[in-house]
């Protein structure tokens, strides 16, 4: 049973948890986020924030109606330990071209107007989904006092509703995390909203076990 707007409960009975360990939820995209901004400015050299600015528990089948059928860029990536599940980055077309030039700068060799991706921006948009899944798992862990391996990140692109129907489509009665969030880069505003597809079940597990 999810959360439908006509006010049922947003968790099932078995997902009980103590109310003072919400805060929990927020500290983990805190804590995701800012990994993800300190491994960008790293490796960038530059100045970068990342911003989470809502959290939100949504349906499965909403999350793909909220998505829509735009085509954007999806990095994805699936948990291999407890809390197992994915996690999936959107950002859209100008959005990520704008990344890449800024992780090449001089090197880039191609005209941000071009259309389409150069092969270096291809392989800066890979390793910045690299940083972005990475960071961002490495946060959660933190918070979590334990270790998530995962797998390789997938690159995706076309519509943002097809990608979250391949990797949970099969999960109609369960819930995601959404968090939106903003990349501050340079001088540009760059939007990246993150999806997480947890096994609520075992996150609640391991969040019943830290200390608040």
């Amino acid at each position: 049973m999810g959360s439908k707007q006509g006010g049922n409960p947003i968790v099932t009975m078995s997902l009980m948890l103590d109310i003072r360990k919400l805060a929990l939820f927020n500290k983990m995209a805190k804590e995701g986020g800012n990994t993800v901004a300190d491994h960008l400015s790293q490796m960038t050299g530059m100045e970068t924030e990342m911003e989470i600015t809502k959290i939100n528990f949504i349906d499965i089948p909403d999350i793909k109606t909220h998505v829509g059928d735009e085509k954007l860029i999806g990095i994805s990536i699936e948990l291999q330990e407890p809390p197992h599940g994915h996690i999936l980055f959107l950002l859209d077309y100008e959005n990520a071209k704008t990344l890449a030039q800024g992780m090449l700068g001089d090197m880039g060799g191609a005209d941000p107007e071009q259309s389409g991706f150069t092969d270096m921006e291809r392989s800066a948009i890979e390793e910045i989904g690299n940083i972005m899944t990475s960071g961002f798992i490495d946060g959660w862990a933190n918070v979590l006092d334990t270790t998530i391996d995962m797998g390789t990140p997938t690159f995706t692109y076309g519509p943002g509703s097809g990608m979250v129907d391949e990797l949970v489509g099969n999960r109609d009665s369960d819930m995601a995390l959404m968090f939106d969030s903003r990349i501050h880069a340079l001088d540009a505003n760059i939007d990246v909203t993150v999806y997480t597809f947890p096994q609520l079940e075992e996150l609640v597990d391991l969040m019943q076990e830290i200390e608040v």
